[in-house]
């Protein structure tokens, strides 16, 4: 069973920047795929930016403010969160994925005041 654990959220100022990270365990395997996601109360949650393979991907809202990086050959990645925006406030999840089995990490919560 994979296991993820974030860490990094908290509370900043709208333009202030927070580095998450997220490292996933229980599998001796490099994962095929990890990403972030974000919920707010009363809405689904959302993909905000993920890596496939060599391949990064990102929400339209965090283009050019979010940065996804994995560290080489482990199954840890960071989400820098620049020029932050009141609207990215939410409880940020990390998963990582191989095969058929996921993981989803218990989330961190990020505040932007205004």
């Amino acid at each position: 069973q994979i296991q993820v654990a974030e860490s990094g959220g908290g509370l900043v100022q709208s333009g202030g920047s927070l580095r998450l990270s997220c490292t996933a365990s229980g599998t001796r395997f490099i994962l095929s795929a990890m990403s972030w996601h974000r919920q707010v109360p009363g809405k689904e949650r959302e993909l905000v930016a993920g890596i496939v393979g060599g391949r990064r991907m990102y929400a339209d809202s965090v283009k050019g403010r979010f940065t996804i990086s994995r560290e080489n050959n482990k199954n840890t990645v960071h989400l820098q969160m620049d020029n932050l925006r009141p609207e990215d406030t939410a409880v940020y999840y990390c998963r990582g994925v191989i095969g058929s089995n996921d993981g989803w990490g218990q989330g961190t919560q990020v505040t932007v005041s205004s």
